[in-house]
């Protein structure tokens, strides 16, 4: 049974990394997804392209709640998501990962929840811990064993995006404790804690953000930047597969034990 799942961006999935590798077509209530699965050393792996094969759908047009209720419809309890993040410190360096820990969200205008009352109901999410400390340890510890610089924490700004932000916007996000600021890990998170599935970040600095550093910041160098630390992600996500427990002491499932949330 396949139990973790990687969603990352363009470059991440490399089918030379798996074997068996077959495609599903999950049908959800929000649309079809289509899902690579195989195996990494005897471990079975599915595989969502955020953006699509091509990097066409940009990130305020992702579908996000049909990824994740796919995720959930194959029985997927473990979830490992890449994403490129601009720096809002120096101490995290282009070329580092960075595990976030929590969240400020910035989004404007994408569905958030699997809750939109009717036939769904009203369910008030706890988010206190939104991304899972099991799944960190998993990443840390893989981390230190290829020798790859993994910062455990960190709050991850969401914009809206496509566009990049501004330097007064990213005064203030550093002036309120964000550490790194991207397009896409909210609402994956919070659909992901939702459906009781451990989710982690994985956050690959790719630059400093704007007014950070002088200069301007384009998407073909965001690209190039990824493209350099891409091999390193993939390293470091398929060696914590192993470090991965079946059983987790986190709290992430036990969300579901809440009245109303769907099993």
């Amino acid at each position: 049974m396949v139990r973790t799942a990687i969603i990352g961006g363009t470059g991440v999935y490399d089918p030379r990394l798996l074997d068996d590798v077959r495609e599903v077509l999950q049908e959800t209530p929000y649309g079809q997804v289509k899902i690579s699965i195989g195996k990494y050393q005897d471990i079975e792996v599915a595989f969502i392209p955020r953006h699509g094969i091509k990097h066409s759908i940009p990130p305020h047009l992702i579908n996000y709640r049909a990824n994740i209720m796919a995720l959930k419809m194959l029985g997927i309890q473990n979830i490992l998501a890449t994403a490129a993040v601009g720096s809002l410190h120096f101490e995290f360096k282009p070329g580092q990962y960075v595990l976030a820990d929590q969240f400020m969200d910035f989004t404007k205008s994408r569905a958030n929840t699997f809750y939109q009352g009717g036939e769904a109901g009203v369910v008030h999410c706890d988010m206190t811990v939104p991304y899972c400390p099991e799944l960190r340890k998993a990443l840390i510890k893989a981390g230190e064993e290829k020798g790859l610089s993994v910062h455990n924490g960190g709050t991850y700004v969401c914009t809206e995006g496509p566009r990049f932000e501004t330097a007064a916007e990213i005064m203030m996000f550093k002036q309120w404790g964000g550490h790194m600021v991207g397009m896409t890990s909210v609402p994956e998170v919070c659909l992901a804690r939702e459906l009781g599935i451990c989710y982690a970040n994985i956050s690959i600095v790719t630059n400093f953000a704007a007014g950070v550093t002088p200069g301007i910041l384009t998407h073909s160098e965001v690209l190039d930047l990824m493209q350099q630390n891409i091999e390193g992600a993939r390293c470091l996500m398929m060696s914590s597969l192993k470090y991965l427990p079946a059983y987790k002491e986190c709290d992430c499932a036990r969300i579901l034990s809440e009245p109303g949330v769907m099993k």
